[in-house]
């Protein structure tokens, strides 16, 4: 990024502003790819305790802990810096959320019953992928309309439909 900087400074001085505006286009391209790779990242942090909870039939605390705050650290990172905006709209995740399943699987094999049960492809075979990224989506729109102790208190209610949830919530975690 250095480098374009450079090249944005000397165009702008010799007044080749069509160069300029280009590197501009090119500088904000880099910076939503940074974004949307990060958002990615957290997105697999999500997926891993849901494969866990869908394969396991519980849930931990632990687990809701690890997808409340990643899905807060989407919020943050979803939100372009005008406040006003967001690099993924609520109707444009559907790619985003297949391709971050699919680099959940891998991961999520070593921790699924401790992971020594199954491979990537057999973990693969036993999840339904709809039904993860049903649920994802449900949790991800709870962060266009919340924030705060709010958005906790609303990923908590979805968290709570999950297999296990009802015993989480109520305290009763084994």
């Amino acid at each position: 990024m250095t480098q374009e900087l450079t090249n944005l400074r000397h165009s702008i001085l010799a007044g080749r502003y069509d160069e300029a505006l280009e590197i501009i286009d090119e500088l904000e391209a880099m910076s939503k790819k940074d974004v949307l790779l990060k958002i990615q990242s957290f997105l697999v942090r999500v997926f891993i305790p849901l494969i866990k909870n869908s394969v396991e039939q519980r849930l931990t605390n632990s687990w809701a802990v690890s997808i409340a705050d990643s899905l807060r650290k989407i919020k943050n990172l979803n939100l372009k810096e005008n406040k006003s905006f967001y690099y993924v709209k609520q109707d444009e995740w559907q790619s985003l959320l297949e391709e971050s399943l699919d680099d959940a699987i891998g991961p999520a094999s070593t921790e699924v019953r401790e992971g020594i049960y199954y491979n990537r492809r057999q973990l693969a075979q036993l999840i339904e992928k709809a039904v993860l990224i049903e649920t994802t989506q449900k949790l991800l729109a709870l962060i266009y309309s919340y924030s705060g102790e709010t958005l906790e208190d609303k990923i908590d209610e979805i968290l709570m439909d999950l297999p296990g949830g009802n015993s989480w919530g109520a305290g009763e975690m084994k």
